[in-house]
């Protein structure tokens, strides 16, 4: 089992930043997958990035390229999403996720979500 608690969330004016973090327990977080997702009302929730465990790869969603950017620090158990110049549309419940496949289709683990709440 993989506990993941996300934090850094809050609200902010457009072309703000912030940053998420995600911090693991238990099983091995190393052997895992890592991304965020978000769920803005009524709609589906969505996949955002993705990182390996050794953080040789990563991927964006189309309309997160160029102002968000994933990282992880195994030492800490932990991965980040650096959010940059954001907007309205970020608006969402934002997700931290683990998983055993990369690019992250089937997903393992999922921490309790962090509100980001971007005002125009």
């Amino acid at each position: 089992q993989v506990h993941l608690v996300e934090s850094g969330g809050g609200l902010v004016q457009a072309g703000g930043s912030l940053r998420l973090s995600c911090a693991a327990s238990g099983r091995t977080f190393s052997n895992y997958a890592t991304g965020w997702f978000r769920q803005a009302p009524g709609k589906e929730r969505e996949s955002v990035s993705g990182i390996t465990y050794t953080s040789a790869s990563t991927y964006y969603a189309d309309s997160v390229k160029g102002r968000f950017t994933i990282s992880r620090d195994n030492a800490k158990n932990t991965v980040y999403l650096q959010m940059n110049s954001l907007k309205p549309e970020d608006t969402a419940v934002y997700y931290c996720a683990a998983s055993s496949m990369f690019p992250i289709k089937r997903v393992a683990y999922w921490g309790q979500g962090t509100q980001v709440t971007v005002s125009s």
